[in-house]
């Protein structure tokens, strides 16, 4: 059979499982275009390649699934960078497929060209320039392979113009290639394992977003059942287990419950599943957790000991390690601590004030949550608005919550949103954002207007940076520049215009009313939430200091003996 570059690629999409692509087209990818309009793949036209990413990005992560999205050369690509840099500090399985100036104007400088794969070695898990249409046959699905396999990541596919034009012949499409699967936990080391937790007298259990990506909720509340151990989670481990679970601690580190950072600091066994221990999540790692044995599992093994030294280090499989230790262990009894961790969260639990006013922080969060009738998809964009929402808002199940944690990019949220619509439509789509971030990426709204997604945007509007002024606040003398909009743009409006309905709770008589009414509008729905400019995401750990150090109340305690 006889193929273009670009029918090879539209075809092995389809057969990896591309229902729907992100993009936008230039000159140096329009080959790919023309053969993407003969095909099953539904094109997304983005309005900017950044955005085209996050909407990749609301797939993989909503899904669990490898997205694909597309940019042409030159500045296609540069705008696509940031997306791809945020899914490989998060782990996001995406093939971002970019299009090149032909194979002998590549060092010319020649117009639009940019060495896409330079810039993209240091934030893609594997990069290629494919140098003829016949590598495609192997360099797709080796890229899709790449993607999913072990710790997820982005992968990069950089194809020159002519490439995508040259027609190669061959006899079969080549099969999806099987994911790479770790290797089973070694014997010894689960041995060493199941020894410690049985000599622990204070476990704690750390969850990260190894823990949703392998769906190991159920098994992590066995043992902690099992062992009488408390659970505590990273960022973008939240909605692993339920937020209710008795056994949730909610969210450590940063912005985690006073309680929470108490008790980690009080373990003598931390037992860490699929976290790297990130600094949001340990303040100073130096003091983090200082009584305790660490038991480290995780899919990288360069994750192992290279912030924590751990006794027990172990690349595996989740929900194989869990299943391999619940054999290896008896049920533990452990009143003691159990009744510690209990008096410790009554004594110094998460203060969450006015949650039965929507125009305040935490009563936008909850009764967003109350009022709708099935758990819906929540992203949110970056700052003091994703903290809140961290702490406060119900999860209930893996993949619920989406938010960018490692790079922590401003504009993620609305395409995000997007994304998860698409490839969740019979569910409700919560985006909360600040009116920062939304800015970022409003270009958007158009793209979901135009796909009439059900993504409901809830702009918690301070007219601030706000994590900026708050840090100006408290750990810059109060000395606030750059960090306030002097001119406040009209939201309604603006939303509007793009084709939203739109809902402004600053003028509604009854706040809680509207708030309902939008949430169960159809298609795509802006709320402005105007909240109070000077209030502040507490608890807060100062930057590079222990966890118990938390400002915001009387969180100061004596170690427990």
């Amino acid at each position: 059979m006889k193929a273009t570059g670009a029918q090879i690629i539209t075809k092995l999409l389809e057969r990896h499982g591309i229902a729907m692509i992100p993009g936008i087209p230039g000159g140096a990818n329009l080959p790919l275009y023309d053969a993407l309009r003969a095909s099953s793949i539904r094109h997304i036209l983005a309005r900017h390649e950044q955005g085209g990413g996050f909407i990749a990005q609301g797939i993989a992560r909503s899904t669990g699934r490898t997205a694909a999205c597309l940019a042409t050369s030159g500045p296609g690509a540069t705008n696509l960078l940031t997306a791809i840099a945020d899914a490989k500090l998060d782990s996001i399985p995406i093939v971002a497929i970019t299009g090149q100036v032909p194979r002998a104007m590549i060092g010319t400088d020649a117009f639009q060209e940019i060495d896409t794969y330079g810039l993209t070695i240091p934030i893609t898990k594997h990069n290629y320039l494919v140098r003829s249409a016949a590598e495609l046959l192997e360099v797709i699905p080796d890229a899709f392979r790449i993607a999913a396999s072990g710790r997820p990541g982005p992968v990069v596919v950089d194809v020159p113009k002519d490439v995508q034009n040259e027609i190669v012949e061959f006899d079969k499409w080549p099969d999806p290639c099987p994911v790479t699967t770790p290797p089973p936990p070694d014997r010894e080391t689960l041995l060493a394992a199941a020894r410690l937790v049985a000599s622990a007298r204070k476990p704690v259990i750390l969850i990260g977003a190894g823990a949703v990506a392998t769906e190991a909720g159920e098994m992590i509340i066995k043992l902690a059942d099992k062992i009488e151990a408390p659970v505590a989670s990273t960022l973008l481990g939240l909605g692993a287990i339920p937020s209710t679970h008795p056994r949730m601690l909610g969210m450590m580190g940063m912005h985690g419950a006073p309680c929470t950072n108490i008790i980690i600091n009080e373990a003598d066994l931390v037992i860490a599943l699929g976290m790297r221990f990130d600094d949001r999540a340990t303040g100073k790692a130096d003091s983090f957790c200082p009584n305790a044995a660490i038991i480290h599992v995780d899919l990288d093994r360069s994750e192992l000991g290279k912030i924590k030294q751990p006794v027990v280090a172990l690349q595996a499989d989740l929900q194989d390690f869990l299943r391999e230790l619940l054999s290896l262990i008896d049920k533990q009894d452990r009143p003691g601590w159990r009744e510690r961790v209990e008096n410790l969260r009554s004594e110094f639990p998460l203060a969450m004030p006015d949650i039965d006013d929507p125009c305040q922080p935490y009563g936008c969060i909850v009764q967003t949550a109350n009022l709708l009738d099935e758990a819906p998809i929540v992203v949110t964009d970056v700052g003091q608005h994703q903290m809140w929402v961290a702490q406060a808002f119900p999860f209930s199940f893996p993949r619920q919550f989406l938010t960018s944690g490692g790079l922590g990019t401003m504009g993620f949220g609305l395409p995000a949103a997007i994304g998860a619509a698409l490839a969740n439509p019979q569910k409700t789509v919560v985006c909360f954002s600040g009116d920062g971030s939304l800015q970022m990426n409003i270009q958007e709204m158009a793209t979901a207007a135009e796909l009439g997604v059900n993504v409901k945007v809830i702009l918690m509007n301070n007219a601030h940076l706000g994590l900026v002024r708050q840090q100006q606040e408290l750990f810059y003398g109060a000395r606030f520049h750059a960090s306030r909009f002097e001119h406040q743009p009209d939201f309604i409006t603006i939303a509007r215009g793009f084709g939203w309905n739109a809902y402004n709770l600053e003028d509604s008589l009854s706040p809680l009313d509207t708030l309902a009414r939008a949430l169960h509008e159809p298609g795509p729905v802006l709320v402005n939430v105007p909240i109070p400019q000077t209030v502040n995401v507490l608890p807060m750990v100062p930057p590079g200091a222990p966890n118990i150090q938390m400002i915001g109340g009387n969180y100061h305690v004596t170690q427990n003996a």
